[in-house]
């Protein structure tokens, strides 16, 4: 189905975005749970960080034999899915750590995964944007795939360029419209004895299907966000279509 426009008419103000966002990522975590993910893997939606910062989709590895501590649940088995090559690979430097950090022991589950979809909060100022930026270059730099949908038709800041001028990468990286709609894959990676990240840019278009992007989760373990089938699902049970 198209791409709707969620912020002007006839949509907005009748129906909500955030119902609308929230349903979606409901949608993608259902769909990545379903028959995408390894059994030792799971995704779960609107899911806290740490502090206050909040994840749209988060996927994990569960510890052990399974999630449910060593009583793996049954699952469909999982799809092979191979990610078309990457369109850029942007030079980076990921940081060393030399740190103490402090943990809660409750499950031990490890974020491998994790997908975004902005709102009008995150592109409203200078700062917000910022702020945005450095949670998905903090996942970058520690080893975490990242996708990035920005369907915010009533701002116009770019936050995937944020992402890249906070990296201090080239130009060539960033979308030339500040005010494109469009999702990005992104997958930290050491090749070659120097450090990149994969990227999956597609520019979206009110009208337009949405396309399928890969998340990477350990190693070349790759499985397909289907943004489209989530998309119809999402816009079908809050009745949009």
């Amino acid at each position: 189905m198209p791409l709707l426009d969620h912020f002007h008419a006839p949509l907005h103000p009748q129906r909500h975005w955030e119902a609308f966002h929230s349903r979606w990522a409901s949608a993608i975590a259902d769909a990545l749970n379903a028959d995408l993910l390894p059994p030792d893997y799971f995704a779960e939606p609107e899911t806290h960080a740490t502090g206050r910062v909040e994840i749209d989709v988060a996927t994990f590895e569960a510890p052990g034999e399974g999630a449910g501590g060593g009583l793996a649940t049954a699952t469909l088995p999982m799809r092979v899915w191979s990610a078309p090559p990457a369109a850029l690979s942007m030079p980076c430097v990921f940081p060393g750590a030399f740190r103490v950090r402090v943990f809660r022991n409750e499950g031990g589950a490890v974020l491998v995964g994790a997908i975004e979809l902005a709102s009008p909060g995150n592109k409203d100022r200078a700062e917000e944007r910022r702020a945005f930026a450095a949670k998905c270059a903090n996942y970058l730099y520690e080893g975490v795939s990242l996708i990035v949908i920005d369907v915010v038709s009533n701002r116009h800041g770019n936050l995937h360029n944020e992402i890249v001028d906070l990296m201090r990468c080239a130009s060539r990286f960033r979308f030339g419209r500040e005010e494109s709609l469009y999702a990005v894959g992104y997958r930290p990676v050491r090749r070659d004895s120097a450090d990149v990240v994969d990227m999956w840019p597609t520019e979206l278009f009110l009208g337009q299907p949405l396309p399928t992007l890969p998340l990477y989760l350990r190693g070349d373990v790759c499985v397909p966000v289907e943004l489209e089938a989530t998309y119809i699902d999402a816009s079908r049970r809050l009745r949009l279509t």
